[in-house]
């Protein structure tokens, strides 16, 4: 479990400090390696704060400069005309490096032109360092990102804070979750700590935070049990791991491809499911947030919402973004019981399903699918209606509706699509229909 609010408390002057105003009299800068690297430290060493940071610059993306004072920052090739990305790791049980950090060092850099800043804290957190109040890199305060994993959400969020809420942007990693879901707002990543805060939120179940802590919060697939990640015990260390890591590996993938991970505002993941929440006019006025470096995450309203859900399916792997279109059922007539209809989309021998459930006693249902392949290249839909499960006999109910789909986000009707035939289904039994839709 990692260390509570008060411990990372404590080090936050560390990075202010550091960010602080150097004395005009600093002495001549240490000869240092060449290239710098994270600490080691073991369980017995104790938690003495060492904190480190390591400039990465998009001329030398894997050699990173160690940089303790004003001196070794103007001679380590930081660019003030740029922006700054500091980039903050969780809490490390073993006290390694993180695993993913190089890959995600090196995919900022190739995504953005900037500074990027990692925060080696491996060591523990509970060093008291003075504070200060003004930061030396020669920039404005709203061009610093602050992206933080686990722990290091909650970090940024105080660093935010001690900043007044001034900076850019902070983006939580799936933010810690205890000691953090009834933490106050002082001790935790919030909305205030920056002028633009975003967490992606893959764990909500177990090391994760579940309530929301910025401005935009992406639940992925619900923000619990993601797809390819280890359901039984006996995977050991990855089954505890993958979901609450796997808010890493999308952003590193949303830097890295152009495809969308769109979300979409939403009071709960079952409306979500159920077709409820098709485009994002409230709060957005139809500017759809994306996980990535887009501005704002793409929203485009001013004053920004706060603590807004979004939702949102993907794949269990890279690039893991997915493609969500509107299904719904309309019945031609009503019926006593429930109706639920499977919905599968074929495209290339992949097939992704959903199910459609009509109330008793109304006409119209729908819900959400989706599909990793564009709209334009599913060829073909299947149905199958589901059976009553009579046991004595067969169930041979039939029923007539018509079928439609659409893209989200649905701004209007006229971007659904409907089937020119009606659909006749016969209980447990799958009918097949071609599904022809333009490739824009």
């Amino acid at each position: 479990m990692p260390p509570g609010p008060w411990k990372s408390r404590f080090w936050v002057g560390g990075l202010l400090l550091w960010l602080s105003v150097g004395s005009s009299g600093d002495a001549p800068p240490t000869p240092q390696p060449k290239c710098a690297d994270f600490q080691s430290a073991n369980l017995f060493e104790g938690s003495d704060l060492k904190v480190q940071f390591l400039l990465f610059v998009p001329s030398n993306p894997n050699c990173g400069k160690l940089v303790e004072g004003s001196s070794d920052l103007q001679n380590s090739g930081f660019n003030a005309t740029l922006g700054t990305k500091l980039i903050i790791h969780g809490f490390r049980v073993l006290g390694t490096k993180p695993s993913w950090i190089d890959k995600f060092i090196r995919t900022l850099l190739r995504a953005t032109n900037a500074n990027v800043i990692v925060v080696d804290w491996i060591y523990g957190s509970t060093g008291v360092y003075f504070l200060a109040v003004k930061n030396v890199l020669g920039v404005s305060e709203s061009s610093i990102h602050i992206i933080g994993v686990s722990l290091g959400a909650h970090v940024g969020g105080m660093v935010g804070q001690l900043f007044g809420g001034q900076l850019g942007q902070i983006t939580g990693l799936d933010p810690a979750g205890p000691e953090y879901t009834s933490a106050s707002v002082e001790e935790r990543l919030d909305a205030g700590d920056a002028l633009f805060v975003e967490a992606i939120h893959t764990d909500t179940d177990n090391f994760g935070i579940r309530i929301p802590v910025g401005h935009v919060d992406y639940f992925v697939n619900g923000g619990q049990d993601q797809p390819g990640c280890p359901t039984y015990f006996y995977a050991g260390y990855s089954y505890l791991i993958c979901d609450h890591m796997r808010a890493v590996h999308l952003y590193i993938s949303a830097l890295e491809n152009s495809c969308p991970l769109m979300a979409f505002p939403c009071d709960s993941y079952t409306a979500f499911l159920a077709g409820h929440c098709l485009d994002c006019f409230n709060p957005f006025l139809l500017s759809c947030p994306r996980i990535g470096l887009v501005e704002h995450g793409g929203v485009k309203i001013e004053p920004l919402p706060k603590e807004v859900k979004v939702y949102l399916l993907t794949t269990s792997n890279a690039p893991y973004c997915m493609h969500h279109s509107l299904v719904e059922f309309h019945l031609k007539q009503l019926r006593r019981k429930d109706t639920n209809i499977e919905v599968t989309f074929l495209s290339s021998n992949v097939t992704f399903s959903s199910k459609i459930t009509i109330p008793k006693q109304q006409l119209h249902g729908k819900g959400i699918i989706a599909h990793a392949t564009p709209q334009c290249q599913i060829k073909q839909v299947k149905f199958k209606f589901q059976s009553s499960n009579r046991v004595w006999k067969k169930d041979r109910t039939t029923i007539i509706g018509k079928f439609c789909t659409a893209l989200l986000p649905v701004n209007h009707r006229e971007k659904v699509i409907c089937l020119p035939e009606p659909v006749n289904l016969q209980a447990s039994v799958t009918a097949s229909h071609d599904l022809k839709i333009a490739c824009i």
